[in-house]
């Protein structure tokens, strides 16, 4: 795979190409933390798999980095690879750590703090009666 000079990174046609991808999240965080361009809100973020309405993104926060209050049309899973992340929702304050995962139901309103420099994946799933039946 070869990457344009004028991308930082290796096209998604590219990436989600084939029926088998082998994922190493060490060196995807490695090469997320020294890339030049700054982060947005105090992170930055590569999508892994990106199938119909299936996502997972993995994130690489600085120390307070943020996701700012939003939604999203899916079961949403917040998985702390490490460091620790406040989660807010309507109804809670979570605050996770290296190994938890929060699940949220669909449409769920809530954001993202990091309290220290922390690294997260995020997985994004339809909700299964959405989703057309096989027969």
């Amino acid at each position: 795979m070869t990457i344009d000079d004028s991308r930082r990174r290796p096209r998604p046609a590219d990436r989600f190409a084939g029926t088998e991808h082998l994922l190493d999240m060490s060196e995807t965080l490695r090469a997320l933390r020294i890339e030049k361009s700054p982060g947005a809100s105090g992170h930055r973020q590569i999508t892994l798999l990106h199938e119909g309405p299936v996502r997972l993104v993995l994130f690489a926060f600085d120390s307070d980095g943020r996701m700012p209050e939003h939604r999203a049309p899916g079961w949403v899973t917040i998985q702390v690879m490490r460091g620790a992340l406040q989660v807010q929702t309507a109804e809670h304050q979570h605050l996770l750590t290296e190994g938890q995962m929060l699940a949220l139901a669909p449409n769920t309103l809530h954001d993202v703090h990091a309290t220290e420099e922390s690294d997260m994946l995020l997985g994004v799933y339809p909700e299964l009666a959405a989703l057309p039946v096989s027969t």
